[in-house]
């Protein structure tokens, strides 16, 4: 079975976002993606709640192919547009793109479904509304989080309304250079 792990930058007080979304305090450089491309080039499915969906849609499909393209940009591109995408949205109706899957109701049951097909481990990029519908179902698997040097005080929490313990099991870690740390985790489902 496909295992869903939540890929999330996170302040050092819990918050994935600001008050108002904001997320320019987040740090990434080179070394973070180069680290990240790597993982994700093994993957061949992600998912998305709708605002991260259309914020995704409205720049990678085309972001490689602009003349001043980094190599993380050519690359996460081309895998962007090779993924199967499913969307978390009870408003989004149809997807203009090949190979994206909206769920818009029996959320556990349609998420089990696409588990059980064949392929690589799937990405739950950001989204912190769908990761918290994912979280109340039972549904994620891991945690990879890059816990940013900064506390924010307020904003958009990554664990809210948890009903029940989550036990994790910590597989990796990493420092990086600019002072984030990558924490790779488990569900503990005993």
């Amino acid at each position: 079975m496909r295992k869903i792990i939540s890929f999330m930058h996170i302040s050092l007080d819990g918050f994935v976002a600001g008050p108002n979304g904001e997320m320019n305090w987040i740090k990434v450089d080179e070394e973070i993606f180069d680290h990240v491309g790597k993982r994700i080039s093994e993957t061949d499915a992600a998912i998305y709640g709708r605002v991260t969906y259309q914020m995704m849609e409205n720049y990678w499909p085309a972001a490689g192919d602009k003349p001043k393209a980094s190599r993380h940009d050519i690359d996460h591109s081309k895998w962007y547009n090779k993924a199967h995408k499913v969307v978390l949205s009870k408003t989004l109706k149809e997807a203009d793109l090949t190979n994206t899957t909206i769920i818009s109701d029996n959320l556990a049951d349609r998420v089990n479904e696409i588990k059980q097909q064949a392929g690589t481990e799937i990405l739950l990029f950001g989204s912190p509304t769908a990761t918290h519908s994912l979280i109340q179902q039972n549904l994620i698997d891991g945690y990879w989080l890059f816990v940013n040097p900064i506390i924010l005080g307020r904003g958009i929490p990554l664990f809210t309304d948890i009903k029940d313990k989550i036990k994790l099991n910590l597989l990796t870690t990493r420092q990086f250079t600019s002072g984030v740390t990558e924490l790779n985790y488990t569900v503990d489902r005993q």
